[in-house]
């Protein structure tokens, strides 16, 4: 059998999110970019480094679909990726981690541990 631990955190209230958009949080000394999908009533967490420029800025991405696939696209340079796996959606080798997100009683919280695929 095998045993997991989470460690989920309280990131914020559903109704301080922003809809169709992403913030930014703190979990200990990390940034995690938190987005809720509004069209899609789907929650997603990644880093918010973005790996390309190593700037902190992935929260503040547009997001979007690329067919089925939830997306985000760096402010700065327009690179996107998959917000449900971190893949780089626009051919490069650099890709995101992402973590799992759950909302409970109108609030929204995040497992730090990153999800493996």
């Amino acid at each position: 059998m095998i045993e997991t631990t989470t460690n989920w955190f309280a990131a914020c209230r559903v109704e301080d999110a922003v809809e169709n958009g992403g913030v930014c949080v703190k979990c200990g000394d990390e940034q995690i970019a938190l987005f809720y999908f509004t069209r899609r009533n789907e929650w997603y967490a990644t880093q918010n480094l973005c790996p390309h420029r190593k700037q902190m800025a992935l929260s503040r991405g547009m997001i979007g679909s690329a067919g089925e696939e939830p997306k985000v696209a760096c402010p700065f340079h327009k690179k996107t990726f998959s917000l449900a796996t971190g893949e780089c959606l626009s051919g490069d080798e650099c890709a995101l981690q992402t973590y799992p997100v759950k909302v409970e009683n109108g609030i929204v919280y995040i497992d730090p541990t990153p999800k493996s695929y």
